[in-house]
């Protein structure tokens, strides 16, 4: 599958553009399930709206939604989103602020709240709150404001987020130049035998499921990797451990810790969300469907953040505590693991 993404914009509406080449070994495939398998937030509601204004094109035809995918056709739909405006419009959504002074502040995301707007989520996301905190925000160049760098949707932890134009370039500079200092903490399936180690690996996007990201180990595709771990505590058939990452790609812990063969508690993107080590007894299976009601998300928390100040040049360092359902699912297997070796 190779596939192109792109976003168009004009004065009054904001359109989102998707491009698909399905590959040699596509199986005839409904346009509309093609389409969700690919384009993440994607719903079915949304492909029949793009279907009925006649925005789903098969080999430069409009196609029905029923229309089925073959090898070698080339995808094409365009979602409509609400004005750009609204996308970006302040919203009074309360914000855990760990520091804040005239050129920055540090937040500490909850799991669930989602960093910027974009399709399938118009609102309610960080920067309609952080607007709504801050009048003026810088703009990165992706055009997202005060954003230096991003955490996932159902991950925890801090970010920091520039208030001037200078303290954006300076921040964006560390990032780039890996001298931040990121650290989070993790809930993965599986006893680590090493007490801590290094994956490397690029990352680039998995070649049939455009929703996930994988690991190209010969770096022939994608962007360099570097993810430093250290095992914190053995909890049987699961490993609580501490990642410090050197490079910041778009899923890196998620998709390098699958890739070593110990994907994240219940991260259902990458297959965390079934039981895959333990024991094949009902209670077992009756506990880990209970530790996923209590932790309904990947168990990955961004714990530490430091870097220098833009304008003093001391360096800042951040730590947040495990938000509630990590810590009560962590303590969940202690407790398993404890009464049961």
């Amino acid at each position: 599958m190779d596939a192109e993404t792109t976003s168009e914009s004009n004065n009054d509406e904001l359109f989102e553009h998707h491009k698909f080449l399905a590959s040699a070994g596509q199986e005839p495939l409904r346009v509309d399930k093609f389409l969700m398998n690919f384009i993440e937030n994607a719903t079915r509601n949304k492909i029949q709206q793009a279907a009925k204004a006649g925005n789903i094109w098969v080999n430069d035809k409009i196609v029905k939604q029923n229309y089925k995918v073959k090898a070698g056709d080339e995808v094409r739909v365009l979602f409509e989103h609400p004005p750009y405006e609204f996308l970006l419009s302040p919203e009074n959504i309360p914000l855990d602020i760990v520091y804040e002074d005239e050129v920055l502040l540090v937040v500490n995301k909850p799991a669930g709240m989602v960093v910027h707007p974009g399709h399938g989520n118009y609102s309610g996301t960080l920067i309609n709150a952080l607007l709504y905190h801050i009048e003026h925000l810088p703009v990165n160049s992706n055009q997202r404001p005060g954003l230096v760098h991003r955490i996932d949707k159902d991950t925890s932890g801090l970010l920091v987020v520039a208030k001037t134009e200078d303290a954006m370039a300076h921040l964006a500079k560390q990032f780039f130049d890996k001298t931040s200092e990121r650290e989070y903490i993790a809930l993965v399936w599986g006893n680590i035998e090493e007490d801590s180690g290094t994956v490397e690996g690029h990352i680039a996007r998995h070649p049939k499921n455009r929703l996930q990201m994988t690991v190209y180990p010969e770096g022939d595709q994608g962007k360099e990797a570097v993810t430093h771990f250290e095992v914190l505590e053995r909890l049987g058939y699961v490993t609580l451990i501490r990642c410090k990452l050197e490079t910041g790609r778009t899923h890196q812990i998620r998709v390098h810790m699958k890739h070593i063969g110990h994907t994240l508690f219940n991260d259902e993107r990458y297959g965390g969300n079934k039981i895959l080590k333990g024991t094949t007894f009902s209670k077992y299976k009756q506990f880990v469907e209970n530790a996923f009601k209590i932790l309904p998300r990947q168990a990955l928390h961004a714990k530490t953040l430091g870097f220098i100040h833009p304008l003093t040049k001391k360096h800042m360092q951040f730590n947040s505590e495990l938000p509630e359902d990590l810590a009560n699912c962590i303590d969940k297997w202690r407790h398993y693991s404890k009464h049961n070796r």
